[in-house]
């Protein structure tokens, strides 16, 4: 489950698109207080070799038995927008995008994320994980016997240098923290290559096929399924 969250950019970010690190800003900004560059997810600078992972552009994701993998696609512009991770019956769904340099995201977008859901009768409750303050948000949704009931989702996200990646938890990982075990274990391990391009705060960083998608996985590679097309994902920009 996504929902779409409204601009709340600050006037001097949208008026000046960020700009590229240099080598000392980086590392400065990898050791951050949070030990992130230390227990992930992982800067593309903080890591040795990109080989074993299956590279999706702006992400790099560990293989795992059982994992599957669903690349979303905006219907409008036919970009890759997010990734879906499948496993165990629960789902985690990945995007990434650039960050200022100065400052992180994260406390912005959940009061944005706070709103969205409060807009739509639905509830948010602020509660600290393993990856620091996650929300847990419940929006209204009719259940097969036609009562009432409520949707779950949890929302993780992590500020990285110069980059902020958002991660929604579905399926039983989003209440059961046991079932969201697997799923979190994948989420410490992902990589996420910025680039060095200037980019307005929020943008998202492009997603791709992989480049050997059509080939036949190797065993404990995740598969990777057709692309998903619809309106539902949105930028938190």
């Amino acid at each position: 489950m996504v929902f779409g969250l409204g601009r709340k950019a600050k006037k001097e970010q949208e008026a000046e698109p960020d700009a590229p690190a240099s080598p000392e800003e980086s590392a400065d900004e990898a050791t951050d207080a949070s030990g992130r560059s230390v227990t992930g997810p992982f800067d593309i600078s903080e890591i040795a070799s990109r080989d074993g992972y299956v590279d999706l552009g702006a992400l790099l994701i560990a293989p795992s038995e059982g994992l599957q993998l669903r690349l979303e696609v905006e219907e409008a512009t036919q970009r890759v927008v997010a990734v879906t991770m499948d496993l165990n019956g629960s789902s985690l769904q990945l995007q990434a995008f650039a960050a200022p340099k100065s400052e992180g995201l994260w406390d912005e977008i959940r009061e944005q994320i706070g709103q969205s859901v409060g807009s739509q009768g639905g509830q948010v409750e602020e509660v600290q994980g393993q990856f620091g303050t996650e929300l847990v948000a419940k929006l209204p949704a009719g259940a097969a016997d036609g009562s009432q009931g409520y949707r779950v989702a949890r929302f993780v996200g992590i500020d990285g240098p110069r980059w902020f990646l958002r991660g929604v938890l579905g399926g039983a990982a989003a209440m059961d923290r046991d079932a969201a075990a697997p799923l979190e274990a994948l989420f410490r391990k992902i990589v996420v290559i910025r680039g060095d391009s200037p980019m307005p705060p929020r943008d998202l960083l492009q997603l791709r096929l992989p480049k050997d998608a059509s080939t036949t996985p190797q065993p404990g590679a995740p598969a990777l399924q057709e692309p998903e097309r619809g309106p539902e994902i949105t930028q938190i920009g």
